[in-house]
C-alpha cells in the first residue's frame, strides 16, 4: 500500500522509485509490469543524482520516489515504456495509483518550473508538497481537477457513448469537468444535457477514483432519464444509444470507474 500521510525526506539506495520518460512509465524488461526500481538501480542505469527525485510517499514501508528521464535514454532491449492506460487491469490497484500519483507530481513540477505570477524560477518546498517562488513568495500545491462521470439509465437500459476523435472506438459513460461554483449534481445534469441533450434526475453518488490523465479525480454517479431524446454534441460524442445489459458494445475495463459503474448497474438488475 502507498502511504502519503508522511513524505520521505532523503532518498536511500534501497528505497523504491518509479521512473517516467514523458508520459510513459519505464519498467525493466525482466520485471513484472509496473514493478518499482530501487533508487540505486535508477542511479546505476541513468547516472541520475538521487537528490533530483520527487517524494511520492511510503510504499510497503520504504520511501517511494519519482524520477523523470529523457525519452532518448530508454533502451528497447532493457526497458519497456508503458502508457498508464496499459496498466489498467494488469497491475494491482494500489500500484496503479502509486504510478498515477508519481506521474501527476512529475507533470505538476514540469508545468510549474516558473512562477505564474512573476515568471521567476520556482523550487520545491514543504518537503516536496509545494513549489515556492523565491522572488514573490507565490506558493502552488499540486492541482487536481474534479470530473464527474455518470451512468444514465432508463428502466433496465443504460446510456453509453463513444467519444469523438478516438481511433479505437469503445462505449463508455458520460463524463466532464466541473465548473467553478457548481455542485457535483449540477455538473452531472449539465454535462448530460450538453453532450446528449436529455434531462436527468435522481442523481446518486457511487464512488471516486484518482485518474492521472494527467491529474483528475473522477466522481462517479448514477442518474435516471427524465425527459428528452438523444441529440448528440458531435464535437464531443461520435455515437450514443440506449443498450440492454445482454447486448453491450465494447466497454471500459472494470479497473476504471466507468467499468465499475456499468458492472454495478448490471449486477443490481
Amino acid at each position: 500500500m502507498l502511504d502519503i500521510s508522511v513524505l520521505p525526506l532523503h532518498p536511500q539506495p534501497n528505497d523504491w522509485s518509479l521512473v517516467f520518460a514523458g508520459r510513459n512509465a519505464i519498467t525493466a524488461i525482466r520485471s513484472a509490469p509496473g514493478a518499482p526500481w530501487t533508487v540505486q538501480a535508477v542511479s546505476d542505469q541513468w547516472g541520475i543524482d538521487a537528490s533530483t527525485a520527487v517524494p511520492v510517499g511510503y510504499w510497503h514501508g520504504k520511501g517511494l520516489w519519482a524520477f523523470s528521464v529523457p525519452e532518448t535514454s530508454i533502451s528497447q532491449t532493457e526497458q519497456i515504456a508503458s502508457n498508464l492506460y496499459g496498466f489498467l487491469g494488469r497491475v494491482e490497484e494500489s500500484l496503479f495509483h502509486a504510478h498515477g500519483r508519481a506521474y501527476q507530481l512529475l507533470h505538476w513540477l514540469d508545468t510549474h518550473r516558473y512562477c505564474g505570477r512573476c515568471g521567476s524560477q520556482t523550487e520545491l518546498t514543504e518537503g516536496g508538497r509545494a513549489t515556492l517562488c523565491a522572488a514573490c513568495s507565490h506558493r502552488v500545491y499540486p492541482r487536481v481537477s474534479p470530473c464527474v462521470i455518470v451512468l444514465v439509465s432508463k428502466g433496465d437500459q443504460l446510456l453509453l457513448a463513444a467519444a469523438a476523435g478516438f481511433q479505437k472506438r469503445f462505449y463508455s459513460t458520460l463524463a466532464g469537468f466541473m465548473e467553478p461554483g457548481e455542485t457535483c449534481e449540477q455538473a452531472v445534469a449539465r454535462e448530460v444535457r450538453e453532450e446528449v441533450g436529455i434531462e436527468v434526475g435522481n442523481i446518486r453518488y457511487f464512488s471516486s477514483q484518482p485518474w492521472p490523465f494527467p491529474s483528475q479525480v473522477m466522481l462517479g454517479f448514477f442518474a435516471e432519464w427524465t425527459s428528452g431524446s438523444l441529440k448528440l454534441n458531435e464535437e464531443e460524442i461520435e455515437d450514443a444509444d440506449w443498450f440492454e445489459a445482454n447486448a453491450l458494445p465494447p466497454t471500459p475495463p472494470v479497473a476504471s470507474i466507468s467499468g465499475q459503474l456499468i458492472s454495478h448497474f448490471i449486477n443490481s438488475q
